[in-house]
């Protein structure tokens, strides 16, 4: 029979392995449950046999992928995949998604969340200020920029936008201002809330050049990935701009200084906790489970990231 591998370090929530399950056995395959292991050759082990596999923040590694003797597909239920290696999967013909959309409102309910605590300088008692009319930049408009660009509409917020990959008249459609250059969103915008992957062309792109760029009062919000921050122009910042603000749901490898130094100008969550809802969690879960039955049984590779 075939069998879909549930690998989780952190377990989905009940509620997500249930609806899995279903999909699963409503399909007529077994699924297999890999929860709260702590040794990497536990997952080598639980692959050997199975055609698919569904992880969260678990490694996909060469190793673990070239265990998966009968491994077709490989779901990362979420946005990133960058847990998973690509080139390992493509040498053995096998087929990585991951689940996007899916996760999106819990990450841009945190992106939102994030700006007014800052705002309101960390709840500690002090006078803040509000969103209304400020200027929002979305960095990256895929999902999650265009849920936050909407609640932060509802704040009264001016929002721009910044993503070359999609046509200026979607964006617009929204009543987001778009602008021609990230260098133009940083300079017009006091807050600035990044939705780019990490990759090749991102990573430590969010340098001092560009920071410095912004308006007095300026905050950065960060529920992207820690990679794409160039973290010596990030301490350069705050040393340069006491006006400046730094608030992420993953922490630079520099946290430690930061935190010591900028209380009420640096936070980020002790993990990374975009989407950490129980809807994003059912909903990434049973998404993932949907898109490897439909892969098997019809060769639908709609999410394919490996092309």
């Amino acid at each position: 029979m075939t069998k879909i591998l549930v690998a989780t370090e952190k377990p989905f929530a009940a509620a997500a392995v249930e609806g899995i399950k279903k999909t699963v056995t409503d399909a007529g395959y077994e699924l297999v449950l890999l929860e709260k292991y702590t040794d990497p050759n536990d997952l080598i082990k639980a692959i050997a046999d199975v055609d698919a596999l569904i992880i969260r923040s678990d490694k996909a590694t060469k190793a673990v992928i070239e265990a998966g003797k009968n491994l077709k597909i490989i779901v990362r239920a979420g946005a990133g995949f960058d847990n998973i290696d690509l080139a390992a999967a493509t040498a053995k013909g096998i087929v990585a998604m991951n689940t996007p959309g899916q996760n999106s409102n819990a990450v841009a309910e945190l992106a939102l969340g994030m700006m007014v605590y800052m705002a309101r300088g960390c709840y500690k008692g002090i006078s803040g200020s509000e969103l209304k009319n400020k200027k929002l930049g979305i960095h990256a408009y895929g999902f999650v920029g265009k849920i936050v660009a909407h609640i932060a509409k509802g704040f009264g917020m001016q929002v721009y936008a910044f993503d070359p990959f999609i046509e200026k008249s979607v964006i617009e459609k929204d009543g987001v201002k778009v602008v021609s250059s990230v260098e133009e969103l940083y300079s017009t915008c006091q807050y600035i809330s990044l939705h780019i992957p990490a990759n090749d062309k991102t990573k430590k792109s969010i340098n001092f050049d560009l920071l410095s760029k912004m308006p007095k009062g300026a905050t950065l919000v960060n529920t992207a990935r820690k990679e794409v921050i160039n973290e010596e122009s990030l301490q350069k910042m705050f040393i340069e701009r006491p006006d400046f603000k730094y608030i992420s749901d993953i922490a630079p490898d520099c946290h430690a200084d930061l935190a010591s130094k900028y209380e009420g100008k640096y936070y980020a969550t002790p993990k990374k906790q975009g989407a950490e809802t129980s809807e994003a969690n059912v909903n990434a879960g049973i998404a993932a489970a949907t898109q490897i039955v439909n892969f098997l049984k019809n060769g639908d590779k709609t999410f394919q990231v490996n092309k």
